[in-house]
């Protein structure tokens, strides 16, 4: 016991929620650069480049133009331009269309998933080099 002297066991307010999760909803639409630590879905418009460094979401009447930069993505909507780049796995969910490339370390697709371009294998060094520019912005 200390006299004099209040004692504060709360967590500091700059701490990220491991449950956080960044939304653009069914109606929304985004364009530019956006980069996050947390979870990220994607039910609306996104043109751009977006990092995320923990798991995507992209739902199905979501349309993405654009490169994606993230650990785990899970792919339900449309993409009619542009790259995907996974440092684990990709799933691309049936009845989603891709036309770009994917970059990934695992890879599962469902049946009815459409995908139109070229598939690699990427190792960590090789995310941390393409994802570097967009990386940091979060920085």
């Amino acid at each position: 016991m200390s006299l004099g002297k209040e004692t504060n066991n709360v967590m500091p307010n700059n701490s990220s929620n491991m449950n956080d999760v960044n939304r653009i909803a069914y109606g929304a639409e985004f364009k530019g650069d956006l980069a996050t630590a947390n979870d990220m879905r994607i039910d609306g418009d996104f043109d751009g480049r977006l990092y995320c460094e923990g798991r995507l979401v992209v739902g199905q009447k979501a349309t993405i133009k654009g490169d994606i930069f993230c650990t785990d993505v899970d792919f339900s909507g449309t993409m009619t331009g542009g790259n995907i780049y996974t440092r684990a796995t990709l799933s691309l969910k049936g009845g989603c269309s891709v036309h770009g490339d994917l970059f990934f370390q695992r890879f599962q697709v469902e049946l009815d998933a459409k995908f139109t371009g070229s598939c690699k294998v990427l190792d960590e060094g090789e995310f941390a080099k393409v994802s570097a520019p967009v990386a940091a912005l979060l920085k």
